[in-house]
């Protein structure tokens, strides 16, 4: 609403999320490490000075670089510090007073042929109010002092970044009897006078020292746990400087979860192209309906007056619906497409950081089970995992996960568990679907594999373009295609044993249970083996698709995360499609799956290896030693729910319409929220309407879901055209995505190369 200055918002206001986690208004704030501090601030020089509050700060400043440091050497006197390895110079000056010596010293810098710093953080009054008993001379005498200061750190701001600290309050009631005259009243005094002269000579210059007043707000807050009334807390002195590190190092570093002051990026020539590709299409469009309209005027049913018979209007030809259908697609997602980028790329909406509590987890999920169980209906066939109990698996799945992601709950280990069994549990639908698919269709042609690629990837392929994102970025859409691939790789070489050939010889069945032996031990090799993993996918062009920030770790860590639960859908589509086929199992309405000894043991069974792996999910106190066990005991969570869902014949006869309809966008859903209901690449949450946090995810949800749904019916319809059935059409359409992305490989280069 106050325009797009986030820098101006990190230095001036915010608020605490919970008791520790400063939020800034309008944008996210950074946690930078150590080794980010050190590359950021390499062979630069820092100066600190003022009194024991920005002594404070220097030292909160410094720990960011080395963490090491311990706060020992003279209070009352000049600190050095120097981090050889990156030729890192950050000094503390001891000023107690805005007087002359620190004019002196301010005065040395500008006039100085010598370097000047880099960043100079300044601040004093406190010592004044003391010394001189919060008399009214001291406080106009500090009004003439900063007076004759301002010019020289504004002339300083020109080469320099400079901040003049405001005083913070002070918590009375715990001060000394040698402070008491140290009161709230007289450093507000204090703070007006500086805000007011600072930058009174170029306030329509660019240069122009910052006010740091944010730290005020946070001591509001916090200067309670002070311990001796003056001096903040070391979780605030800490803050303070982290704001100071994202002010000066967000434009330099650019991390994705800090966009308070990062600038917007410019436009890319890929990105250039598709404006120019989806306005010529809005137009085209536009055209077509124009001459469309016109025609159908035209050629409308009327009486001729002569002869009294109606005419015919003139029908449109295939190729012309085809086009405008084609045409309408792409004006639609062009509107869509920039709605994206205003969302996640312009500097247009605001951005917070995530923070989490059980409350913000838990009672949206508990909200989305009763709408799912009150849109209960009866399903239309009750086979195990039939189409609307699969699209309510993956819905419900998909909600959840959205509710974690928006959440925050990665940082709590249990629910980052189970968050990773549903996960896995859509690799699993992944690996079940197709394998059915394939066995009992036989169809591996062109045309399914086709169809099945652009489905799954042409939102994530429109993204990388118009974001400016790699495609591994994405990593669920190349984790499912890469899976598909193999699937079909797996059935589709010779020998093609399909359902139709086994039931002729149980030959056969042995024959495929070798291909999945053959899969199992590739899958085991290239889990224990990063660097023969890392050679394949670093081939071009795979590595153009799998690398992210230079390297393929990132995929390999993706895939190795869920490497067996692929296999493990396929083994249960083969064994619960041998045991249909043999009828013994029974798939009536209202009927148990098994006999009812045989239910009632297997329920059971079931129910207590959910309850174990949630137990043992609950228990990890380390994320890594998890995810390790993780690939071989997930299969056990996910068959006690296909068992527990299944095995009752009413529970099999019903489903959730709600669920399901969701889970028929779960893929749109799962790629839509990085942008435009998370921020920042998913690591923040998109503000479209600050200061009311739950109107906020009210309207920015509803739109969000209505986008998935518009882009799923979008591809859906281009699927129809893009993919014909005709095999010599189909063939010329793959000739003309090989040139597209032969054409996309070299602007892309095109564009590494400008940047470098």
């Amino acid at each position: 609403f106050k325009g797009g200055d986030t820098c101006e918002y990190l230095l001036s206001s915010g608020r605490f999320l919970g008791e520790k986690v400063w939020q800034p208004h309008s944008c996210m704030m950074h946690k930078y490490k150590n080794s980010e501090a050190k590359n950021c601030l390499i062979d630069k020089h820092v100066v600190f000075i003022g009194d024991s509050r920005i002594r404070q700060l220097f030292y909160s400043f410094i720990k960011l670089i080395n963490p090491q440091v311990k706060e020992e050497g003279n209070k009352h006197g000049n600190i050095p510090f120097e981090d050889k390895s990156a030729s890192i110079k950050v000094d503390f000056l001891w000023y107690p007073e805005v007087n002359g010596s620190m004019r002196q010293r301010i005065k040395s810098w500008t006039e100085s042929s010598a370097a000047k710093p880099h960043i100079i953080v300044a601040g004093a009054a406190t010592w004044s109010i003391k010394i001189h008993n919060g008399s009214n001379e001291a406080l106009a005498q500090y009004k003439i002092n900063i007076t004759s200061i301002a010019p020289l750190l504004e002339k300083l701001a020109k080469t320099s970044d400079v901040y003049w600290v405001l005083q913070d309050p002070v918590y009375e009631d715990m001060l000394s009897e040698s402070r008491k005259m140290i009161t709230n009243e007289k450093i507000d005094a204090y703070n007006e006078a500086a805000v007011h002269i600072l930058n009174s000579s170029s306030r329509n210059s660019k240069a122009k020292v910052k006010v740091f007043s944010v730290s005020k707000l946070i001591a509001q807050e916090t200067i309670m746990k002070s311990t001796d009334g003056l001096h903040l807390p070391e979780s605030s002195r800490d803050t303070n400087a982290m704001i100071l590190m994202n002010v000066y190092c967000n434009k330099i570093m650019k991390p994705i979860d800090g966009s308070c002051c990062q600038p917007q990026p410019p436009l890319t020539l890929i990105q250039k192209l598709a404006f120019c590709f989806f306005t010529l299409s809005i137009i085209g469009y536009l055209i077509i309906s124009l001459i469309h309209r016109n025609n159908y005027r035209k050629s409308k049913t009327c009486t001729d007056l002569e002869s009294g018979e109606e005419k015919k209007p003139a029908i449109s030809t295939p190729d012309v619906s085809t086009l405008k259908m084609l045409l309408h697609s792409f004006c639609k997602l062009g509107l869509i497409m920039t709605y994206f980028y205003l969302c996640d790329r312009a500097n247009l909406f605001m951005k917070e950081n995530k923070f989490y509590t059980h409350s913000s987890f838990f009672i949206p999920i508990v909200y989305i089970l009763v709408l799912g169980v009150f849109y209960t209906e009866n399903t239309k066939e009750t086979k195990v995992l039939n189409r609307e109990q699969t699209d309510e698996w993956k819905g419900w799945m998909q909600l959840v996960i959205l509710i974690y992601h928006m959440s925050g709950a990665s940082t709590f280990l249990p629910v980052y568990m189970h968050i990773r069994v549903l996960v896995a549990a859509y690799l699993f639908q992944t690996g079940y679907g197709h394998f059915s698919y394939f066995w009992i269709k036989g169809d591996f042609g062109v045309y399914r594999v086709c169809q099945v690629l652009f489905r799954l990837n042409f939102l994530v392929v429109v993204l990388c373009i118009v974001m400016d994102r790699p495609y591994q970025f994405y990593y669920f859409v190349p984790l499912v295609t890469v899976w598909f691939m193999i699937i079909y790789a797996t059935l589709a070489i010779w020998p093609q044993i399909v359902q139709k050939k086994a039931n002729g010889n149980c030959l056969w069945h042995f024959g495929l249970l070798l291909k999945l032996v053959c899969l199992l031990t590739c899958i085991y090799f290239l889990s224990y083996s990063q660097g023969a993993f890392e050679k394949i996918f670093s081939f071009w062009p795979l590595s153009k698709c799998f690398e992210l920030n230079g390297n393929v770790y990132e995929w390999w860590f993706r895939w190795k995360l869920d490497r067996y639960v692929v296999f493990h859908g396929m083994l249960f589509a083969f064994i619960y499609l041998a045991l249909q086929k043999r009828q013994m199992i029974s798939e009536g309405k209202g009927d148990p799956l098994f006999s009812n000894r045989v239910s009632n043991v297997l329920l059971f069974i079931s129910i207590v290896s959910f309850l174990a792996y949630s137990i043992w999910a609950s228990s990890c106190k380390n994320k890594t030693e998890c995810n390790e066990l993780h690939p071989s005991v997930s299969v056990l969570q996910i068959l006690a729910f296909i068992l527990i869902r299944n095995i009752p014949g009413y529970v099999r006869s019903v489903y959730s319409s709600f669920f399901a309809w969701f889970g028929k966008i779960s893929l749109e859903l799962f790629i839509c929220q990085y942008h435009i209901w998370l921020a920042a690449d998913t690591k923040g949450i998109l503000v479209l309407i600050p200061g009311y946090p739950m109107f906020n995810v009210l309207v920015s949800t509803f739109i969000f879901v209505c986008v998935a749904h518009e882009i799923s019916q979008i591809t859906n319809d281009l699927a129809q055209i893009v993919v014909p059935k005709d095999n010599s059409t189909l063939l010329k359409r793959l000739l003309c995505v090989a040139g597209f992305f032969s054409g996309l490989h070299l602007f892309s280069a095109m564009q590494d190369q400008s940047r470098h």
